[in-house]
């Protein structure tokens, strides 16, 4: 097992009651909070009266950053900054899923800074000295975003969408109702377990394939999301389901399924460029690549890919080659992500051209950890067995 330091500072208030520990957080803050959401579905919920007026009663003045998109934008990470700069903002409380979380961590680190937070922070990683302390409502299971440092943002106009950890971006508390992701919409929620599973196996199917306890956990939840998303699109109330899912997707990233792990993002950052120009949500795009490229790259990942095979999926090997047993492994995914899901298979069910490749290619991060170095030659063949 490799060495490891593990760190994490967020605390969790879990369950049906989460919501009743929403006064006690904000005695810890000032007077000032900026509530940020992104549509109108937290209104048509009754959850943005809930927030408001938990916050009134605990004396707070409340201003607002609404209509934060999917895919968070530059100019809303802008106009938050300028909200905390102007009134001075104590706590930032996100509600919402992992955009809204993201537009928030970017916010809560650039508006104590001097100069432009994305290129500070986004392109050239400069390490955050503080951060306005945030608090996050979780509606949407997806990013893992609600206990951990990370934040993704997009430039639009110049197609960029990258990514920046600090633990300056830590949450100071999360509140995980799982009641209140019964209201989302059925390719959200797939989206969102899409995304939880392509965590799982950045994570898992890197090295070193070692026989100890984080690996472990990481197919323990591999298997509770796969049952817990088939429970839950047969009954989106199926309150253990909706649970099960909520915690997989915070636990995924929480840190603990790092550790001693080299970790392989580079799925991710072979998708992170169909966002960035296609504007398509994130799980419908790793739903699309991640298959592809756990092919491409089965040589390398073989011990692995056939380990998840046989502890995840059930494949039996008896009899069979172990590029049999991976490649049916691999086929298990696309039909639970594709046919049972009915996550997109093809970049020409996203709206991608064959033409955008070279483009999306162009675009693409090669910083890869995992078993293998990614070459801009490899993206390209990835995204075509992707057409």
């Amino acid at each position: 097992m490799r060495d490891f330091s593990f760190y994490n500072p967020v605390r969790v208030h879990f369950g049906k009651d989460a919501m009743t520990k929403l006064p006690e957080e904000l005695e810890k803050y000032g007077k000032n909070v900026l509530l940020a959401y992104g549509g109108g579905s937290i209104k048509r919920t009754g959850l943005y009266d809930r927030v408001t007026e938990a916050l009134k009663a605990a004396g707070k003045e409340v201003y607002e950053l609404t209509g934060i998109m999917p895919n968070p934008r530059t100019e809303k990470v802008y106009e938050g900054i300028d909200i905390c700069r102007k009134h001075g903002i104590d706590l930032i409380l996100a509600v919402g899923g992992g955009s809204t979380i993201y537009c928030c961590k970017a916010i809560a680190v650039g508006a104590p800074a001097e100069g432009d937070f994305w290129e500070r922070f986004f392109v050239n990683w400069e390490p955050a000295e503080t951060g306005i302390p945030l608090g996050v409502i979780l509606t949407l299971p997806a990013t893992g975003s609600e206990m951990d440092k990370s934040s993704v943002v997009t430039r639009f106009e110049t197609n960029e969408k990258n990514g920046y950890d600090s633990e300056q971006m830590f949450p100071r508390f999360t509140i995980l109702d799982p009641t209140l992701t019964y209201t989302l919409p059925r390719h959200q929620m797939v989206n969102g377990i899409v995304d939880t599973m392509s965590h799982l196996m950045e994570l898992y199917i890197s090295p070193p394939d070692d026989d100890f306890l984080t690996d472990y956990l990481a197919e323990a939840t591999m298997r509770t999301e796969i049952d817990a998303a088939r429970k839950a699109l047969i009954d989106p109330e199926d309150y253990e389901a909706r649970a099960n899912l909520m915690w997989c997707s915070t636990f995924t990233l929480c840190g603990m399924l790092n550790n001693a792990k080299k970790t392989d993002w580079e799925s991710h950052n072979i998708e992170h460029p169909l966002s960035g120009v296609y504007d398509v949500a994130h799980g419908a795009g790793l739903s699309v690549v991640h298959p592809a490229y756990l092919e491409y790259f089965l040589q390398p990942a073989l011990p692995r890919l056939v380990r998840m095979a046989k502890n995840v999926w059930g494949v039996d090997p008896a009899g069979k080659t172990d590029e049999a047993v991976a490649l049916e492994g691999i086929a298990c995914l696309r039909r639970f992500f594709h046919e049972e899901l009915g996550a997109p298979a093809t970049l020409t069910e996203l709206n991608i051209p064959e033409s955008a490749i070279p483009r999306l290619v162009a675009l693409t991060d090669l910083s890869c950890f995992g078993y293998q170095t990614v070459t801009a030659e490899d993206v390209s063949a990835i995204l075509h067995r992707c057409l």
